[in-house]
């Protein structure tokens, strides 16, 4: 698989994640939800941190170093997607590479970005407004917004996570790697030595 072929998955992963959540993000309020299936819910949320909402303290820099470690993070996904084009390894490890590369750099496009092009979300539908933005650079919140509860008991949801385009990217790159890993790291077999070469 050519390199154009692996940015073509990452931009396209890309639109689709901006687009559907600058769609929620202009169309709902912070914690409206809408049922499609009694199964599979649109429910906006704002992740302040990490994936399930876990957040870095305040004395390590909180949310900005959060933010830095996604961009790090992103730089060395990136180089490794383009020295595995070049070194010609399995498609299967290039796309779930690509994946992942896409799916981690929507989110820290929202941390980057959101908090200084949009209003704040709580019972109000948000807008762009970089005067009378909710927050500050490096420290906006990723939106998430697919919900699928589906089995609900009276103590029990299986699947309880809302997660985003992104978050989904990442989750499928991931499973490509687990699912597939023979044929993403395929063992070359050595050749075998002829006579000549041992005498």
């Amino acid at each position: 698989m050519s390199l154009k072929k692996a940015y073509l998955i990452v931009i396209l992963v890309l639109l689709a994640d901006q687009l559907s959540k600058i769609y929620i993000k202009t169309h709902f309020t912070l914690g409206e939800a809408k049922e499609v299936f009694s199964w599979f819910y649109i429910q906006f949320i704002e992740n302040e941190g990490m994936a399930w909402g876990t957040t870095i303290p305040y004395w390590l820099g909180g949310k900005i170093t959060l933010t830095v470690f996604r961009i790090g993070a992103v730089i060395g996904i990136g180089w490794w997607l383009a020295d595995t084009v070049k070194k010609k390894q399995s498609p299967y490890l290039i796309v779930s590479i690509a994946l992942i590369l896409a799916g981690a750099f929507g989110n820290i496009l929202d941390s980057v970005f959101y908090g200084v092009i949009f209003t704040d979300s709580n019972s109000q539908v948000a807008v762009f407004n970089t005067t009378q933005h909710y927050g500050k650079w490096f420290e906006g919140r990723v939106v998430d917004m697919f919900y699928f509860p589906i089995y609900r008991g009276e103590n029990f949801t299986f699947f309880n996570a809302i997660f985003n385009v992104a978050d989904a990217a990442i989750s499928v790159g991931v499973g490509i790697l687990i699912i597939f890993n023979k044929k993403a790291f395929p063992k070359h077999e050595e050749e075998p030595v002829k006579n000549e070469e041992l005498q």
